[in-house]
């Protein structure tokens, strides 16, 4: 009997990354197609959620999915509303069972796509030494300390590896400091070029204000601010999901709980120990009506004729 694989995926309110996400979900079908279904879900704004995707799924015949989140870093979302969500999903069904894969997070291959997009961005600029040039990440950011910490442990390999004259980390929300905020502490150390690397997978609405700040810092200073491309479906990322398939395959694909402030006493988190595992996105479910279209079809339903009458 197929297994089948279900992407994890946020949510977004912007087209673009709804549109992005589903070319990564085209390009895991194919890859996967000859041992796998692969599909899809939502924790908020779109359509299809978790719920609906594992229905459609066991309606098909499957009855073991492994659930990848399409999530960089593991904060609230990939320690409690995911692990939540399919906890529940499974109760519906005795004969189902669903394995959850680990986040992305800090991997050889989101380090060679890092330096990949580093380069990228670098090649058709004037060349600069790496000493004069400042590197600045840029994480979701979570209110998890530990999620953020792997976010610094990817800017201190970066730096130490490429060579640059000083790296720091900034977030894009949430978490201290903010993208601005970081750019203007930068500023004052005299750079010359200064590459902000964000750690997305798609464009969105982060994306777009952290690429808005980098482009008011660039126009306001006599120094040199870009940003390099998300990582989008890179080949480097798609062995990252095949390294997570692996190990939930295998059943070795553990949550980093060393310094989880969930399962420790973690300095000005103390509060949070032992906090019930619950997801906190009930309100948002599916906002954005239904599923607009499937990867690889045109949608020609009423209700996407309704939506893009309204504008939304």
């Amino acid at each position: 009997m197929k297994e089948g694989i279900l992407l994890c995926g946020h949510g977004s309110r912007r087209k673009a990354a709804i549109t992005s996400f589903k070319k990564l979900v085209t390009i895991l079908q194919e890859r996967y197609q000859d041992d796998y279904e692969v599909d899809y879900g939502f924790l908020e704004f779109n359509h299809p959620t978790y719920e609906a995707a594992v229905e459609r799924m066991y309606l098909s015949g499957i009855r073991k999915i492994y659930a990848l989140p399409v999530i960089l870093f593991a904060g609230s979302h990939a320690k409690n509303d995911i692990p939540y969500e399919l906890n529940t999903i499974q109760g519906y069904h005795e004969d189902l069972t669903i394995q959850m894969g680990k986040h992305i997070g800090v991997n050889s291959f989101l380090l060679d796509l890092a330096v990949k997009r580093i380069e990228e961005a670098l090649a058709p600029l004037p060349e600069i030494s790496r000493k004069e040039t400042c590197l600045v990440v840029v994480g979701r950011g979570t209110t998890d300390p530990d999620a953020n910490s792997d976010v610094c442990k990817l800017t201190s390999m970066l730096w130490e590896g490429m060579g640059f004259g000083f790296a720091t980390t900034a977030y894009s929300g949430t978490a201290y400091p903010m993208v601005d905020e970081s750019l203007q502490m930068v500023e004052k150390l005299g750079f010359k070029r200064t590459v902000v690397i964000p750690f997305f997978f798609f464009t969105g609405v982060l994306l777009e204000r952290i690429y808005g700040h980098v482009s008011d810092r660039n126009a306001q200073s006599a120094q040199e601010f870009i940003y390099t491309a998300p990582f989008g479906t890179d080949e480097l990322l798609l062995k990252a999901f095949d390294e997570r398939l692996e190990e939930a395959k295998t059943g070795t694909a553990y949550m980093n709980c060393q310094l989880c402030k969930y399962r420790k006493q973690v300095v000005g988190f103390e509060q949070d120990y032992g906090k019930e595992q619950v997801g906190h996105h009930l309100n948002v479910k599916g906002i954005l009506f239904e599923e607009d279209e499937k990867p690889g079809q045109n949608s020609t339903s009423l209700g996407s004729k309704i939506k893009k009458v309204l504008g939304i």
